[in-house]
């Protein structure tokens, strides 16, 4: 698994044997089981994750019991409540496994220890935040302002490879609709190929 970090990270910048050797400390390979818990809504969570192999959501549960992904996280994906991470607060939403996966773990202390993996790495997760800072915020803008279709096609976009691997309830559950709806815009759009 840390291979495949190595790779990842070799791809997208400048990376020494120290700075990597630096970094893999504080990751933990595991193997988890397809539905496992990484995070509970509520609760303090103690890891966030970068996905080798499998997939995660996260998700939150409304009063009604209604589930609500705000991501999913395949392979190459980074996926934590930073929030209730670094700041030891109870998370904002759960996070799972869809699948069988293969994760790297970090924790709190992975954040405290960005300084000092040299500015190749600290710039990289940087702007790592900001990225997923500023998806969250499109999708924001999208989930208020987009039609259902539109953000459908912005999820195949953003997810290519989890159109079909996933059931269309999680996906509509990401889009905020019925899986009926989904149902139907797919059909509309095959329709039109």
């Amino acid at each position: 698994m840390l291979v495949h970090l190595k790779n990842y990270l070799q791809a997208k910048l400048p990376l020494s044997e120290a700075q990597f050797d630096a970094l893999a400390p504080l990751l933990l390979p595991r193997h988890l089981a397809r539905q496992q818990v990484l995070v509970q809504q509520g609760e303090v969570g103690r890891y966030g994750a970068f996905v080798t192999q499998g997939c995660l959501r996260s998700y939150v549960v409304d009063k009604k019991g209604k589930e609500h992904v705000l991501q999913f996280a395949p392979e190459n994906w980074w996926i934590a409540d930073q929030y209730g991470l670094i700041h030891h607060e109870p998370a904002l939403f759960s996070i799972d496994t869809l699948e069988e996966s293969q994760v790297l773990l970090f924790g709190p202390d992975f954040y405290q220890q960005l300084p000092q993996l040299g500015p190749p790495l600290q710039t990289f997760f940087y702007e790592l935040q900001q990225n997923s800072m500023q998806a969250m915020q499109k999708r924001l803008i999208a989930t208020l302002s987009a039609t259902a279709e539109e953000r459908y096609l912005d999820f195949i976009r953003t997810y290519p490879s989890l159109a079909q691997r996933l059931p269309l309830r999680l996906i509509a559950a990401y889009l905020g609709i019925t899986p009926e709806s989904l149902s139907r815009i797919r059909k509309e759009l095959a329709g039109h190929r």
